[in-house]
């Protein structure tokens, strides 16, 4: 059966993603809400429906994971534990953290038992414990997280069964999408989807099995927890 990566999650920097894979001369199974077989993080039947549709198609090789929830319906991050809303922060559980583990159950079976495979999942550099020196953004911060201590958890499991897959989660950086467009500022190193797709994919190609749990920037260097 033929080799093939998966992009889940079709905004700005999942879209750049499969344009980049595509000109590698990659097949590329592309899933999301809008998509056939559709992708909802929130409902867990389609999560295997799409995995089930995957199998059928190719082994995956790469499995990028570019969804995320940071802004939208009515919600703006918290500045202040003032603005910390009960319904904003279990979307942002889970878009961020609970949908990302339910593609992790899904899809990291599916990765081939023997040679180099690689799961990823977009996290984001304020989701570092150690890195918060700001405050504010509980509900973003928390949700990507949980999402870090997920991955890990999931690289120890994988790494019994495929010793040679690479389960991480990538800071994509700060990227012109609609995700990012209302916290750019000047001073902030803003980078078109198309840069950040190459960066990541250049990233992902140089990582191997000891850096499988691990938390990594678009440039590869390593982030705290």
């Amino acid at each position: 059966m033929a080799e093939c990566a998966v992009v889940i999650g079709a905004g700005g920097v999942g879209a750049a993603l499969v344009v980049a894979l595509l000109a590698e001369g990659r097949q590329v199974a592309v899933l999301g809400r809008k998509t056939t077989p559709p992708l909802e993080l929130s409902d867990e039947a389609s999560i295997a429906a799409a995995a089930a549709h995957v199998a059928a198609i190719g082994v995956p090789r790469l499995v990028i994971d570019a969804t995320g929830f940071l802004h939208g319906e009515g919600f703006m991050p918290e500045r202040s534990w003032r603005d910390v809303d009960p319904a904003h922060m279990a979307h942002a559980f889970a878009v961020n953290a609970i949908g990302p583990a339910l593609l992790m159950k899904h899809f990291l079976p599916l990765l081939p038992r023997l040679g180099r495979s690689v799961f990823v999942t977009l996290s984001a550099r304020v989701g570092s414990i150690a890195d918060n020196r700001l405050g504010g953004w509980y509900g973003y911060r928390a949700s990507k997280a949980a999402l870090n201590q997920l991955v890990r958890t999931a690289a120890v499991e994988l790494r019994r069964r495929s010793p040679e897959a690479v389960c991480v989660a990538l800071h994509p950086g700060t990227v012109e999408t609609g995700l990012s467009a209302p916290f750019t500022r000047a001073g902030l190193n803003v980078r078109s989807a198309d840069v950040a797709a190459a960066e990541l994919l250049a990233t992902i190609a140089g990582l191997g099995p000891s850096d499988s749990g691990g938390f990594f920037d678009h440039k590869a260097a390593a982030i705290p927890w």
